[in-house]
């Protein structure tokens, strides 16, 4: 008789604890791509990384025709001349370097840029997420489309739609 009565409160406290977690899915992916200033940001984004770049190409392009010309003339040139030719050379290198660094480093300007234009879309759509989660009860909500563990999901944990409906898209 114990036996089954602390079987039965075994199996009361499983089913409860189970049915107390909800889970949810988003398709962060697929919300971003419903968010018209996440693509302008995108946009905008590129366009300065492409001048960016070119500035740093621009460089790069004179570094190498200083040193096609050092190639070219090096037989004429006196020792004190070639070092001065080399070290101009090696000076416009870092140049383009540093402002590579300045503009693409790892806290570099393209990296303040993003976090600028993209850390206020990101904290609209982390609160409307937390909201429908407190509203719905929801312990947990995964990220789809960064998460390749998942291997199925039914469509109803996908709560992907409410919070582009919570932001005012649709």
């Amino acid at each position: 008789m114990k036996r089954l009565l602390l079987s039965l409160f075994a199996i009361t406290a499983f089913v409860i604890s189970t049915n107390a977690q909800k889970f949810a899915l988003v398709d962060m992916e697929y919300i971003l791509k419903h968010i018209p200033a996440y693509e302008r940001a995108g946009e905008q984004l590129n366009q300065v990384s492409k001048k960016w770049q070119a500035e740093v190409e621009v460089l790069q392009e004179e570094a190498q025709a200083m040193y096609k010309k050092y190639q070219a003339e090096s037989v004429f040139l006196s020792n004190e001349q070639k070092k001065q030719s080399e070290d101009a050379i090696i000076a416009k290198e870092k140049e383009a370097s540093d402002l590579k660094k300045k503009y693409f480093g790892p806290e570099g300007e393209l990296f303040k840029k993003r976090e600028s234009l993209m850390a206020p879309i990101q904290d609209e759509i982390y609160n409307a997420i937390k909201d429908i989660a407190e509203l719905k009860g929801y312990s947990l909500i995964l990220d789809r489309a960064s998460d390749a563990g998942i291997i199925f999901a039914s469509p109803k944990a996908d709560i992907s739609n409410d919070v582009l409906t919570k932001l005012g898209y649709n």
